[in-house]
């Protein structure tokens, strides 16, 4: 095995996204040897993932806002809360760390690019830069602040770091002047990168 080869398929040496690249293509193609899955079944399901957008985070985030039981529940069992709205997250371990006037929560992932995307899509190209996982944990206000959102010094910022077994849910504060709005046009304020913790929800003209 030549130096190249090595660098590749060991993840001491290679980049985290060159590394779990290799092993994704190599399980893949081992379901796919062993008939577990065809090629067809794998196609489709990364299409359907593709597809995902915010929309079903924002749902989950709207409805935490207007039903103080289902907040109570997310918090605690994040999984079973989000399958009473009829999302099938699957395996994923998810952890939703909530927002309030003294904590601001910020998520990250370190490693590389673990991410909620059955709830909030694809993540974002900056999400996975090498600049914002080194910097979120360093000085994560000079990144909020990059992002047009400035914590007052007295509010705690909290950073989450995401796993290949657990990922992270912002639930971010209901903003003032919303409470004369129905449900779907509660969730139709909150946006993908609220819910990672970069920017918060404003208060709308509605």
């Amino acid at each position: 095995m030549n130096a190249q080869q090595t660098n590749e398929t060991n993840p001491e040496n290679a980049s985290s996204g060159t590394y779990y690249q290799f092993l994704e293509i190599s399980v893949r193609e081992l379901l796919i040897e062993k008939g577990v899955l065809s090629e067809d079944d794998i196609r489709i399901a990364v299409e359907e993932m593709d597809s995902r957008g915010p929309e079903r985070g924002a749902q989950v985030v709207a409805r935490a806002w207007v039903d103080p039981q289902f907040k109570q529940s997310l918090l605690q069992d994040a999984p079973s809360a989000v399958k009473t709205l009829g999302l099938d997250i699957g395996p994923l371990q998810l952890l939703v760390v909530e927002n309030t006037p003294d904590v601001h929560n910020l998520i990250v992932c370190t490693l590389c690019s673990c991410y909620p995307r059955t709830l909030l899509g694809l993540p974002p190209d900056w999400y996975k830069s090498r600049e914002y996982r080194s910097r979120a944990v360093r000085e994560p206000r000079s990144v909020l602040r990059e992002f047009g959102t400035e914590i007052p010094d007295e509010v705690e910022v909290r950073v989450h770091d995401s796993t290949a077994d657990l990922r992270y849910l912002v639930l971010p504060q209901r903003p003032t002047g919303t409470g004369h709005l129905t449900e779907d046009e509660l969730s139709a304020l909150v946006e993908r990168d609220s819910m990672i913790g970069v920017t918060v929800v404003l208060e709308t003209g509605f």
